[in-house]
């Protein structure tokens, strides 16, 4: 089994911007503390990692939606880092922001070419790290909106609206679309209730207690229809005790 290059793991998400998790990384504790501080205070939700290894392993655990990399970092440089996120089928999608005291135009070049989204020099004003974060997350956004969601032989189509698993149609109501393609785009990180509900049907709606529940089980009902697929689709669907769901392929 292998999960195929063009599986989205960050992309377009029917969640506000401000839910988007952004990694702080970066060796200097007061520069992660003060970026923190203004991505809480601009509605992102923040984490952080203080080397090139740490962040890694943050990026694997986490998917965060963005992750701002600066430059020098000791157990390996950021730039180093970034060349192997682009490299993983699975990480190549997350945006990347440099941040670095490094202001010469071949530095910069450099970035670029290695898949970095921007660059943003230090010192920088807060605003303007914010600016630059929401413009990337739109930009890469409106680059995934209509893009095939595929993960081993499942595929979801937004153009055409179709689900198939192994060229075979998949019938799902437009909830149950709706909820993959959610999960499609958002693999690996656990949803409450109440975040899949604003996720999905808006946060203006008013649903009963188990409702989620029952779209999730019709929706592991289609994934599950096909006849001898190599996989259980249903499966990659996840109870999470106590917390909500999560799209996964790896084992619960």
């Amino acid at each position: 089994m292998r999960v195929y290059s063009n599986v989205v793991t960050t992309g377009p998400k029917s969640i506000p911007m401000t839910e988007s998790t952004i990694l702080i990384v970066d060796d200097e504790a007061a520069i992660r503390d003060m970026v923190g501080i203004t991505l809480d205070l601009a509605g992102f939700n923040s984490i952080s990692a203080a080397n090139a290894h740490d962040a890694h392993v943050s990026i694997i655990d986490n998917r965060p939606d963005l992750v701002l990399l600066d430059w020098m970092l000791p157990g390996g440089s950021g730039i180093e880092l970034a060349r192997r996120l682009r490299r993983d089928e699975i990480t190549t999608n997350i945006p990347i922001i440099m941040l670095t005291a490094k202001t010469s135009e071949d530095n910069k070049v450099q970035g670029l070419n290695e898949g970095v989204d921007d660059y943003v020099t230090k010192p920088f004003s807060p605003r303007e790290l914010v600016a630059r974060i929401k413009s990337v997350l739109r930009r890469v956004n409106g680059k995934q909106k209509d893009k095939v969601l595929q993960v081993f032989d499942l595929k979801l189509d937004p153009t055409s609206h179709r689900v198939t698993i192994e060229d075979q149609a998949v019938e799902m109501g437009p909830t149950e679309f709706r909820l993959l393609k959610f999960f499609l785009l958002n693999q690996e990180k656990v949803f409450s209730r109440d975040h899949i509900q604003n996720a999905v049907w808006g946060g203006n709606v008013y649903l009963e207690e188990r409702t989620i529940d029952v779209h999730i089980r019709r929706l592991r009902k289609a994934l599950s229809s096909i006849d001898n697929p190599s996989i259980d689709y249903s499966k990659l669907i996840q109870t999470v005790r106590g917390a909500g769901y999560r799209f996964s392929v790896r084992p619960s």
